[in-house]
């Protein structure tokens, strides 16, 4: 299969080489030439407004790339080869943190940028195409998430699309049950391999006291209320 695709590859040159010679000898050669770039045109991979043949990496309309994201487990991504719509593919990143991609072997992604993943694609569909051009855009986003658990109306895994502090999640998860002890909120975090917690108490906070104590929830915090 890898020799039959670099071959067809490696031919689109020479056709249109020999093609040139035609026309060049032939009557109406100006129409040809004309009509020429319609046809190539056809060879072309749809893909999303916004995303060119110079982008490297993109997102989906309603999609924020965060600052220090790195694709994980969930995630929807699309890989698109530009004239090689052979390779062109959405995938989801599995649990074990791989893609799989036409003729290609399973590729890591997870832990990765986008643009460390486009790299990786281009080195590895150098195999298969000369001169691979790749885009990785960016359709969902579903590893991120924060979780809250205790004392509210609505605990559970919350996806984290956009800066959300602690306030904010409680007022997500529908605010407090009757008897929460709102002043002993904590948040739980992993940070290289150690966990840490931070307190939180509600009442100062919307008294306007203490608001360093809203911090920015991370992926994986977990905010518990007892």
């Amino acid at each position: 299969m890898t020799a039959r695709f670099r071959s067809k590859s490696i031919a689109r040159p020479a056709a249109a080489a020999a093609l040139a010679l035609v026309v060049a000898a032939a009557p109406g050669a100006a129409l040809a030439q004309q009509t020429a770039p319609a046809a190539n045109a056809n060879t072309r991979t749809a893909t999303p407004a916004g995303v060119t043949p110079t982008t490297a990496v993109a997102a989906a309309p309603g999609v924020n790339i965060p600052t220090e994201y790195t694709i994980g487990a969930d995630d929807v991504l699309s890989v698109i080869f530009w004239r090689d719509k052979e390779l062109t593919a959405d995938v989801t990143v599995r649990p074990d943190g791989m893609v799989s991609l036409p003729l290609m072997n399973d590729i890591k992604a997870s832990g990765l940028t986008p643009a460390q993943l486009k790299d990786r694609i281009v080195d590895e569909s150098k195999k298969y195409v000369e001169d691979p051009n790749v885009t990785v855009v960016v359709k969902q986003i579903n590893s991120r998430k924060v979780f809250i658990t205790g004392e509210v109306n609505k605990a559970g895994p919350y996806p984290l699309t956009s800066t959300t502090t602690v306030l904010q999640l409680l007022s997500l998860a529908g605010g407090f049950k009757e008897y929460a002890h709102t002043d002993k909120i904590s948040i739980v975090r992993m940070e290289n391999g150690k966990q840490t917690s931070f307190k939180f108490n509600y009442k100062d906070v919307i008294n306007g006291k203490k608001l360093q104590q809203n911090i920015e929830l991370k992926p994986n915090d977990t905010i518990i209320v007892p």
